[in-house]
């Protein structure tokens, strides 16, 4: 504690005069306290000291106890040196004799092996001076194991010596045994009844050699068994190709006749499958130059005859020696196309089906696991099938073109012998000629399939697009052509489409039988795709196919809704002849609307019956963009209106509206109706609109027609005062003042949903690029702009146009209060 601290220290314990009288005890306290550690700083001290001595004692112990240790680790390290060279000279004489036994050992075992060798090569070059191959055989085992044996004594010119002896004797076995299978054939073991055997034993002889022997052997056999067969084929006389059946006629009838002579070859040899491989070789080769050197197109006929000859032989030997198998798959796949979803398999045949298909795909992964494997074994990785077919492959453009032909000739006659009617009972309401024209297609697929999976198989498919591609010309070809109206005008077709009730129906049969071929189309480029060989199967395509299907339902819906729109003209005409202007009071609906209303039930029906819920609401929002402008269109065409025809006009709209609205449930068909009701409310409420802009008062019609037809143009404007009745001077007044405020109210529009060009077809189907189907997409164009004219009557503020008109609320009477109080 420094200074100033002891002085604070003792301002604390004697802040004021009186506390000094406890100076004298504190003082006591403190050298008690000092007297107290003086005591234990001694005892430390000398408690110190001894402890020091004592650790230099035990150090000093410790030395001496390490010292002691080494000495004794020493003397066992010397003990253990003079054990080990004891133990040495004990065994140097045992380790000698224990060499030289082993030694000894190797040398009577190397000796009495070489004895036997030597024997063994004797006997051996006796035996085969004799040709017994049976004794031979096992002979050779034993010799070539026995040399096995001096393989690390090759340089020992003895051990050279017999090694070279021994080649000679094989050699002269080879030689031997080559010798006696040359007089196979040649009617000599017919003589010496012994001469199969004595062969039979020298196929041992073979197996002991090296396996090329075996493989030279196996060649040369069916060398000369095939020499009398390119003798006899390469002749001017045979090398046709309506011979092809007796080639296959005669390998058959030569293994049959020689069945004794192939039994002397140990089965593990396969000497008839080996043959069936050269022959199948020769025969390609040979009829490759046959057909390369025809000088004129062949005949289809024979031509097929023998390629189906051909493919019947590779199933044959595909079948005996195993190969690949696809046929009944191929057969189940073609079965599928076209079929009605009702018709398909049961769920035993579809499971039957993929078990096939499993089996299949595993016996494919085996086989490439497989793939090194001998192809001298059967099965192994060779296959039959289209060894020798495939040659047939670049001389089949005559069979191509004739199935064309055929096709198209059974595509004319089928569409001259359709009655463009549904026979009674039909479920799928499609054509007759549509189902018949895929069982065609089908049964041209299977005789191509029965024969080839390659480049013809592509180019019939490509026949099958053609086909089809003019099969929906003929449907195109059926429609009913001309129109008027305003669809009509939109989409640029001339004259009227008068159809009957009778002509409905056939409409509908080709929308049907064109979504029956889509559909069916795509099916069949399914079928065809895993049928033809994998590396093909990118050309298979039916896209432009199906967009000409495509393109004939909307050509067909069009010209259904253009042959109901001309239905119309007479209603339409009736409703621009009554006298609006001179109409006394309002009663019910008027005639046209009864007309529209007898039109629709007696068509409505039946088209809802026969049409799809998809095409038929495509042809309901067709109907309704077609109708509902036309009705706005047409009361511009009436002549003055005045405030009790307006009302009466309005009430007719009102019911057109409702018979509009209820055309789907005349159909049947309401799954997709609100799509559709929102549509025609829209287009209607526009006609509603301008009725009420004509009941409206003169000196509020311009707020009136800004209010609720904000889209509206001058030139329109001005046509509704005329059918006011107004005289030109009091419009013109009313026209500068509504062109000073401008034609319209700006306010925000609700997009309204466009009517589709075309109906929505199966995934993947465009309109194609051809100029039929570009001019219905112009016209759908045209016809989607017409339709749209008054969308603006969704937007109108009818709460601005009440307030416009506060003063006229005041009268109690009239027709524009009538008007508001409904």
């Amino acid at each position: 504690m420094d200074k100033s601290g002891a002085l604070d220290y003792i301002n604390q314990m004697f802040p004021t005069e009186a506390s000094l009288s406890g100076v004298g005890p504190l003082m006591q306290k403190i050298h008690s306290e000092i007297r107290r550690v003086d005591a234990g700083i001694l005892a430390a001290v000398r408690q110190q000291s001894n402890s020091g001595n004592k650790a230099k004692e035990d150090l000093a112990a410790a030395t001496h106890a390490v010292e002691e240790l080494m000495y004794k680790i020493r003397e066992i390290k010397n003990k253990a040196e003079q054990s080990e060279t004891m133990v040495q000279e004990i065994c140097r004489d045992i380790k000698k004799l224990d060499f030289a036994k082993k030694h000894i050992t190797t040398t009577i075992t190397a000796l009495h092996r070489l004895t036997m060798l030597v024997s063994a090569v004797e006997q051996l070059q006796v035996m085969a001076s004799k040709r017994q191959y049976k004794e031979a055989a096992a002979q050779l085992e034993a010799v070539n194991q026995l040399c096995s044996h001096f393989e690390a004594y090759r340089d020992i010119p003895k051990i050279t010596e017999l090694r070279e002896k021994f080649k000679n004797i094989k050699q002269i076995l080879k030689s031997h045994v080559f010798s006696d299978f040359s007089s196979l054939g040649t009617g000599k073991e017919t003589e010496e009844t012994n001469l199969l055997q004595q062969l039979s034993d020298a196929c041992l002889v073979v197996d002991a050699l090296e396996p090329s022997v075996r493989e030279e052997l196996v060649n040369n056999f069916c060398r000369r068994e095939l020499t009398s067969y390119e003798q006899i084929f390469e002749g001017a006389e045979l090398a046709k190709l309506d011979k092809t059946e007796r080639r296959y006629a005669w390998i058959k009838r030569r293994i049959r006749t020689n069945e004794e002579i192939f039994k002397i070859f140990p089965p593990s040899w396969h000497v008839p499958y080996l043959l069936n491989i050269q022959f199948c070789k020769k025969t390609r080769k040979q009829l490759e130059g046959i057909l390369d050197n025809l000088t004129e197109r062949p005949d289809v006929g024979t031509l097929l005859l023998a390629l189906q000859r051909t493919i019947e032989f590779e199933d044959e030997l595909a079948e005996k020696f195993g190969g690949d198998s696809r046929s009944s798959e191929i057969g189940l796949d073609i079965e599928e196309i076209g079929r009605p979803e009702n018709n398909r398999q049961n769920v035993s045949d579809i499971r039957k089906k993929y078990e096939r298909k499993l089996a299949a795909n595993q016996g494919n992964s085996t086989e490439e696991k497989d793939g090194n494997k001998d192809l001298s074994v059967p099965g192994a990785g060779f296959n039959f099938r289209r060894i020798i077919s495939s040659c047939f492959e670049p001389h089949l453009t005559a069979y191509v073109e004739l199935e064309e032909r055929t096709l198209m000739e059974n595509l004319e006659k089928l569409v001259q012998e359709e009655t463009w009617d549904i026979e009674e009972g039909s479920q799928n309401n499609v054509l007759h000629s549509s189902t018949e024209l895929f069982f065609i297609i089908k049964r041209s697929l299977k005789r191509c399939t029965a024969l080839t999976k390659s480049q013809t198989l592509l180019n019939l498919f490509k026949v099958f697009q053609r086909i089809l591609k003019a099969y929906a010309t003929k449907l195109f070809a059926r429609l009913p052509r001309g129109g008027t109206g305003i669809v009509a005008a939109a989409t640029g077709m001339d004259g009227q489409i008068r159809i009957s009730e009778r002509d409905e129906r056939v409409i509908c049969y080709i929308v049907n039988s064109a979504e029956y071929c889509h559909k069916t189309s795509g099916d069949l480029a399914e079928s065809v795709s895993k049928i033809i060989d994998s590396q093909l199967a990118d050309g298979v395509d039916m896209s432009e196919v199906q967009d000409e299907f495509s393109a004939v339902i909307t050509k067909a819906l069009v010209t259904l809704v253009l042959g109901l729109e001309t239905k119309f003209d007479n209603e339409m005409a009736g409703m621009t002849r009554v006298p609006w202007g001179s109409l006394e009071s309002v009663g019910d609906q008027s005639e046209y609307v009864n007309g529209i209303n007898m039109i629709l039930t007696s068509s409505i029906p039946v088209l809802g019956s026969l049409l799809s819920p998809i095409y038929f609401q495509f042809f309901l929002d067709k109907l309704a963009s077609s109708l509902g402008p036309r009705f706005y269109a047409n009361i511009f065409k009436c002549k003055h209106i005045s405030e009790t025809g307006a009302q009466q006009m309005l009430l007719d709209t009102q019911a057109v509206k409702t018979i509009l609205l209820d055309i789907p449930s005349l159909g049947r068909q309401t799954s997709n109706a609100a799509s559709y009701t929102k549509f025609v409310s829209r287009e209607m409420s526009k006609a509603e609109a301008l009725l009420k802009v004509i009941l409206s008062p003169v000196d509020s019609v311009a707020d009136t027609y800004r209010a609720l037809l904000p889209e509206g143009t001058p030139m329109e404007f001005q046509r509704i005062l005329e059918l006011k009745g107004l005289k030109k001077a009091d419009q013109q007044t009313i026209l500068d003042d509504f062109n000073k405020h401008g034609p319209g109210t700006t306010q925000p529009t609700i997009a309204p949903s466009v009517v589709p060009a075309a109906p929505p077809a199966p995934p993947s189907s465009v309109i194609p690029n051809s100029a039929s189907a570009g001019f219905i997409t112009s016209r759908e164009d045209v016809l989607t702009r017409a339709a749209a004219l008054g969308r603006g009557a969704a937007t109108t503020g009818f709460k601005r146009f009440l307030a416009l008109t506060e003063a006229a609320k005041d009268r109690k009477d009239g027709p524009f209060r009538k008007l508001f109080n409904t």
